[in-house]
């Protein structure tokens, strides 16, 4: 521990270690969760310094700001009945932003998990194209997901008013919006994007088979807006006509398709690569309780990336989490059973914190006005920044919308002794979201008599809303009062993925089934340790010892029921074990798939925003089975569907087409070319490390690295490259004395060759020397795979040299044929064995979660 000085004051900061050790103590040595938690949500700086040693310093940190708002109002909650109900995540979890933003003097960020943009009225201009590009980057340099809708794109071959006389489509779009998310680093990973289109416009197919192409669209999720017209002429086989514009009764282009075969597409692509989603939208608008409030600016168009979300434009959302394990009494046991009486009272506070954070937001978005008032830019560049937070925070402020959700669903219902997906299950957890959505209502009501209603609030607009008309069939008493007093947020439920947050309350994720309630995990074996049982040797000789790891809540059932935890189980005792306890056939690949939409439908009537689910099926599964899934989700009222089938993901970026039919090639596999040409082909890439730029040269023969060098971009010796310049050569040359040199050309943008000389004189000498062994393994045709992990393993004191090479094996990890398989790593998310490379990124093929080093 030292201390540091920060806005005059003297401040204590942690190593890593230290805030390691503390949280591996606080979590009871859970590593995963120690880990997860100093490195994604422990209070940072922008330099790395540490200010929170374990996540009690966090939770008094969020009871404390939380506190600060509440004694604004009545009846103030204090900062220490806040704190027990954050701490060791037993009860309420704000999530994301919410954890890492609020009380964080040390970054401008905003507090929302996610955002939607768009462009009101006529939006099929060029111009409102790149409006939309930059609004979407500004949203994600300060941490946020955005989703927008391109249902306002001309489709392709349309006319249009400029030199290019027809327009491109939606696809170029896709690509530019994607490029930009992937542009933009958030605090180590990616942006997050959604993009959704109506099925109805004509351009349609192409933005389903968008991604099937390799390498196209891979910074965004994309979900199809299906309306009950087109689901109807599926299972009825009737033609569909697809318009734009997709309303209105006079459209530019018209074409009926036969909706049977693109609902077939759609299928086929899903059960393929995991997308599209689907987003029943006249379910969505139908339901949604901001949509009679259309007219004033809360029309539904897009939904956040997850999907969970339906917002208008410059609307977000915060988000959190009740840990559903935590409410049951005498878990896995014959007594056991829900305290809905605790439930009810902490989902009442869950509502009035989530209100206590919009107030949160508000500050944050001042500070963000602020900075941006005070950059040195001109004020025409800072305008469209200044013009979006003001749009966000009027919207904020209008609709006071908020985002409680759940979590731990499939621990609990175990817990209770119920099997995920049987009909008695699903009962239980259907009434517990309808006693969460009454108290959850009933909160916001009280709010509104204590601290005023959400400003355009009006019982008149809302009474033929179908979820306002569920609420008062269950409780007149509760709408009566709404009525009198108003509501202070326009919409308030969700069930959001936790992701990250499980680990931490270390349950089941949201409203998922367990993945697995034992699994194995793989440790390397260094050559000094000694009493260690080898079980794996991977292809370059490294070995890994293989060691059971049980669920958490499979361990507390396993007490409950008289197993001994510390004892070393075969794997015929544990196969017997999970038999007899209510995790077995309940994992999320064996589960009953038709009634886990089923329940998901049910579940839905109880939730006025949307819930993100995903359906895991087993590889061998038939697309007939996915159309099922499907129809019936659509039938059950769901809102939105995502499948993903074991190694589907991974499937489409190894290949989603044949290229070789097109006549296209793939990298040529690596060649033993020992005397090196004169002159190389040379791609430059440029990244940021510790705050610094840097840049590589990558020579390249038949398309596949083979020399590299790399170092700071703006060292004394300076590297003058115009911005632009993203490929060129590279030449080797001898000078009198017959010592080699490499230069790097590049055409300047009038056409000229343009010179870089010395790159071998460019960087400091140490770097030149490592470049020389990298190159020479990338030469001799190791595999990348391998290269990479033999420059990570590199043990080098010197911290610019680890820098260096850091940055060497990230601009090597652009060269990794999408859908390469990482052995032996696991995903930080899921805990599963399922990552591989996309785009030089990590992709978790089994949950999603995407990690860029």
């Amino acid at each position: 521990m030292k201390k540091i000085h920060f806005m005059g004051a003297e401040t204590e900061t942690y190593t890593f270690d230290e805030a390691y050790a503390a949280s591996l103590d606080y979590f009871t040595g859970d590593e995963l969760a120690a880990k997860v938690w100093v490195n994604k949500y422990a209070l940072k700086d922008a330099y790395g310094n540490i200010y929170e040693q374990s996540p009690a310093d966090m939770h008094r940190r969020l009871a404390r700001e939380i506190a600060r708002v509440e004694r604004k109002y009545p009846n103030p909650l204090t900062e220490d009945q806040l704190f027990e109900l954050f701490d060791h995540f037993r009860y309420i979890v704000p999530q994301g932003s919410p954890m890492t933003g609020i009380g964080n003097d040390h970054q401008i960020a905003s507090l929302s998990n996610c955002f939607v943009i768009g462009v009101e009225g006529n939006a099929d201009s060029y111009g409102a194209v790149i409006r939309i590009d930059e609004e979407q980057v500004q949203l994600m340099k300060r941490r946020g997901g955005v989703g927008h809708d391109l249902s306002h794109i001309r489709p392709k071959g349309s006319p249009v008013k400029n030199s290019a006389l027809t327009s491109t489509g939606l696809v170029p779009f896709m690509e530019r919006y994607s490029n930009s998310t992937r542009e933009v680093a958030q605090d180590g990973r990616r942006g997050a994007l959604m993009l959704t289109v109506s099925i109805k416009h004509p351009d349609a197919e192409s933005f389903i088979d968008a991604k099937m192409t390799e390498g196209k669209v891979t910074g965004a999720n994309v979900s199809v807006k299906i309306d009950d017209e087109f689901m109807k002429a599926v299972v009825n086989d009737t033609p569909y006509r697809q318009q734009y514009p997709i309303a209105g009764p006079d459209p530019m282009v018209k074409k009926d398709i036969s909706a049977r075969s693109l609902w077939k597409k759609i299928i086929h692509n899903a059960w393929k690569s995991a997308e599209p989603g689907v987003l029943f939208w006249d379910t969505i608008l139908r339901e949604s309780v901001p949509d009679t409030y259309a007219d004033l600016g809360f029309r539904t168009v897009s939904t956040n990336p997850c999907g969970e979300i339906p917002l208008c434009p410059y609307d977000s959302c915060r988000l959190l989490a009740i840990n559903l394990y935590s409410y049951v009494v005498n878990p896995f046991t014959p007594d056991a059973h829900f305290d809905f009486d605790l439930f009810r009272k902490h989902v009442g506070l869950a509502q009035r914190i989530m209100d206590d954070i919009i107030d949160l937001e508000s500050e944050k978005i001042d500070k963000i006005l602020e900075k941006i008032d005070s950059d040195p830019e001109a004020d025409e560049i800072k305008r469209a920044e200044r013009e979006l937070w003001q749009r966000i925070r009027r919207k904020t402020l209008m609709g006071r919308r908020t985002g409680v959700g759940i979590t731990a669903e499939g621990d609990m219902l175990a817990a209770l002794n119920l099997r995920y997906g049987t009909e008695e299950a699903t009962d239980v957890a259907e009434e517990i979201q309808k006693t969460l959505a009454l108290a959850a209502y009933s909160s916001s009501v009280e709010l509104a008599r204590d601290r005023g209603a959400f400003e355009i609030y009006d019982a008149e607009r809302e009474k033929n809303n179908p979820f306002i008309a569920r609420l008062r069939e269950a409780d007149p008493a509760l709408y009566e009062r709404m009525t009198k007093f108003g509501r202070r947020n326009i919409a308030c439920l969700t069930i959001a993925p936790t992701g990250t947050t499980s680990l931490m309350t270390q349950t089941t994720s949201g409203i998922e089934p367990v993945f697995l309630p034992v699994y194995k995990r793989r440790r390397k074996v260094n050559p000094n340790d000694t009493d260690v049982h080898i079980d794996y040797v991977d292809e370059t000789g490294d070995a890994f010892e293989e060691y059971v790891v049980f669920h958490h809540k499979f361990v507390t059932w396993m007490l409950a029921n008289g197993y001994p935890a510390a004892k070393k189980y075969t794997s015929a005792e544990i196969d017997d074990m999970i038999a007899h306890s209510p995790y077995y056939k309940a994992t999320s690949n064996d589960v009953d798939w038709v009634q886990k939409v089923k329940m998901q439908g049910r579940i839905q009537r109880w939730v006025d925003h949307s819930i993100s689910v995903t359906i895991n099926l087993p590889n061998d599964v038939s697309e007939d089975l996915v159309d099922q899934l499907y129809v019936e989700a659509w039938r059950s009222g769901c809102k939105g569907c995502t499948v993903y089938r074991d190694g589907s993901r991974a499937g489409v970026l190894i290949s989603a087409e044949d290229k070789k039919k097109k006549g296209e090639t793939k990298m040529a596999p690596p060649q033993i070319v020992s005397t090196r040409p004169q002159e190389l082909d040379a791609d430059v890439v440029k990244f940021q490390n510790n705050r610094e730029k840097w840049i590589a040269f990558v020579g390249l023969l038949n398309g596949r690295p083979y020399e590299i060098f790399t170092g700071l971009a703006d060292d004394e010796e300076g590297i003058m490259l115009p911005k632009t310049v993203e490929k060129g050569s590279i030449i080797k040359s001898y000078d009198s004395d017959g010592r080699k040199h490499y230069d790097f050309q590049f055409k300047n943008k009038r056409g000229f060759k343009m010179t870089l000389e010395g790159l071998d004189s460019k960087f400091e000498p140490e770097y030149w020397n490592y470049a020389k062994l990298i190159s020479g393994v990338l030469r001799y045709g190791m595999p990348i795979t391998q290269v990479i992990k033999l420059v990570q393993e590199m043990e080098l004191n010197n911290e610019s040299i680890n820098t260096w090479k850091n940055g060497v094996a990230r601009a090597l990890k652009k060269y990794l044929p999408n859908g390469t398989e990482v052995k032996g790593q696991e995903c930080p998310n899921c805990g599963s064995e399922t990552l591989v490379y996309q785009e030089g990124c990590l992709l978790c093929a089994n949950c999603g979660a995407t990690e860029c080093g």
